[in-house]
């Protein structure tokens, strides 16, 4: 019995054991107390917490041993939750598996503010992402967190402890945020600070192409990627990565540059060639002309491939002698093989000018060539501006008619207003500018000018056609029909008797006789008068059939002379 009674202890036994672990506490519902295990009844433990009552926990919150038997003990000393002092049926109201959380969370709480990583096991599949036990508290891995690249199949890592890191933590609301991803980013950096360290610039090493982009292709050089530009692939333009490389290819690459604050490893190719820039100078000098491809068209100009590595532009002032302020896309195109002059050469900038116009005659030599100065030529009338007509020529270039030399004597806008956009005219070469690109025309210089010489004299008698008439005389033309003069002659001038100066006994078209009274080359004006040629014409009758003395009348003189200037005329 005594042997039973050391196994069993009283009830007596266990208040004072349960005073000596509880310091004679004074217990508040919702915290974590000690108890004692007074008894295991079938799958129960009677825990005494040092109250009045005692309180039931199903003995699998204690866990099991490997045998899966209880490890609970008679006797043990155990924390638990206290969530009522006493229900219903006159019984502590206690829980294992919520002290097993508060002990979770204060663990827990320590641990997040360290920022230290917390061992952990995923447990169950949710929303957006997965269950984490920690020990006794349950936490959120979202599912962007579960590694750093996305994972199809998270079934290996089921129930598998390892460690996570805390992201979030709010004990009110019970809700703990944790990461996967953040612990191997962190492994993977130190292990990447590592192979860094191993790496040298200017090294060369073979890796394995791992993805490729639009502006280049990352390699693995053994655990650790750097990036190849397309720019360090080849010395020839690359339009893309993939025109060079595929995935999963074994490349020779050079270490060009390590960033110690990034870790960015930047590799290259070409560096493993030889540069076509090399002896670019003697290759190509300014005058040679060479043949080459477009490989590309800007809104600056083209490039132009000499060789495989080097290329050199065409700026778009140097693709056409005739062709201005055009894209040069109109000009040429991709892959266009074209002939080109090398204009310029900077190697240290890795720079080739190219002209493509250089490499055609100068259209403005080759007319020249063709239509010597004084020469005529035609064309199509292009466009009338304010200064003149713009005529079209060969080879696409076009020569300008000045105001001034479109016609002798008629104004600048009633001369450019007889020749429309489309009218073909003929008209001569006056001047070649070369180098300004301008060829200055004319067309009233092919009718000679009327006013050259001694072509109009004073007291010379011109036959005129009216073509206006005014209140105050009326205006006519004279002259050669291709290059006509006009001139006006006073009211007061149409006659010598004063009842025949009436402008409207004339009408338009009518031809008469005129004196040239003057002649001013200068203002390129004529004056005429009718008046002065009746007064002339009987001067000479008069010294020709006699004058008044002779007995002859006035009147018999002037008719003789009228007489005979119908005759002459029949």
């Amino acid at each position: 019995m005594a042997d039973d009674m050391s196994m069993n202890p009283s009830r007596g036994d266990f208040e004072a054991l349960l005073d000596e672990s509880m310091g004679g506490r004074d217990f508040a519902e919702g915290t974590v107390v000690k108890g004692l295990v007074a008894a295991i009844e079938k799958d129960f433990a009677i825990i005494d917490v040092g109250l009045k009552t005692e309180g039931r926990i199903p003995v699998k919150e204690f866990g099991v041993d490997d045998a899966g038997k209880p490890t609970l003990k008679v006797g043990d000393t155990v924390e638990v939750f206290l969530e009522r002092i006493e229900n219903a049926l006159g019984e502590a109201v206690i829980s294992r598996d919520k002290a097993r959380r508060e002990e979770a969370w204060t663990r827990l709480e320590g641990v997040f503010a360290k920022n230290e990583p917390v061992m952990g096991s995923i447990v169950g599949r949710v929303k957006g992402g997965f269950t984490v036990d920690l020990g006794g508290a349950s936490a959120f891995l979202p599912g962007s967190q579960v590694d750093i690249r996305p994972v199809r199949d998270v079934g290996p890592l089921m129930g598998k402890e390892q460690p996570f890191a805390i992201l979030k933590m709010d004990r009110p609301r019970g809700n703990i945020v944790v990461s996967r991803r953040a612990i191997l980013e962190e492994a993977r950096a130190e292990q990447r600070t590592e192979l860094v360290s191993q790496l040298q610039e200017g090294e060369v090493r073979d890796g394995v192409v791992k993805n490729i982009t639009d502006y280049g292709a990352f390699v693995d050089l053994g655990g650790i990627d750097g990036l190849l530009h397309v720019t360090d692939m080849s010395w020839k333009r690359v339009s893309h990565p993939s025109q060079v490389l595929a995935v999963g290819d074994t490349v020779k690459v050079q270490i060009v540059k390590i960033n110690p604050d990034t870790q960015r490893i930047s590799l290259g190719m070409k560096q493993l060639q030889s540069d076509p820039w090399d002896g670019v100078e003697a290759k190509y000098p300014p005058g040679a002309k060479l043949s080459g491809r477009i490989t590309n068209i800007t809104d600056y100009g083209a490039f132009v491939e000499l060789e495989a590595g080097v290329e050199g532009l065409v700026h778009v002032s140097e693709m056409s002698w005739t062709k201005k302020n055009v894209h040069p896309g109109k000009i040429v195109s991709t892959s266009q093989e074209v002939e080109v002059v090398v204009l310029d050469v900077d190697a240290s900038k890795r720079r080739v000018s190219l002209g493509l116009k250089q490499a055609l005659r100068n259209p403005w030599e080759l007319f020249l060539e063709q239509h010597p100065i004084g020469s005529s030529v035609e064309g199509e009338v292009k466009n009338a501006t304010e200064f003149g007509l713009f005529i079209g020529l060969d080879n696409d270039i076009d020569g300008m008619v000045h105001l001034s030399d479109i016609d002798w004597n008629a104004s600048g806008e009633e001369a450019i207003a007889r020749y429309p956009k489309g009218d073909m005219v003929k008209a001569r070469v006056l001047d070649v500018d070369v180098e300004k690109e301008r060829i200055s025309l004319g067309i009233k210089q092919l009718a000679g000018d009327p006013m050259s010489g001694d072509v109009f004299r004073k007291g010379q008698t011109v036959t005129t056609t009216v073509i206006e008439i005014t209140s105050g005389g009326i205006e006519v033309k004279f002259g050669p029909e291709d290059a006509p003069m006009q001139a006006f002659i006073r009211k007061s001038d149409l006659s010598r008797d004063r009842s025949e100066q009436r402008p409207e006994r004339f009408a338009v078209g009518d031809r008469l006789d005129a004196q040239v009274t003057n002649v001013d080359k200068a203002a390129r004006r004529v004056g005429l008068s009718v008046k002065a040629l009746e007064m002339a014409e009987d001067k000479q009758a008069i010294e020709k059939f006699g004058s008044s003395d002779s007995g002859a009348s006035l009147g018999d003189i002037l008719g003789a002379a009228l007489r005979e200037k119908a005759s002459n005329k029949e």
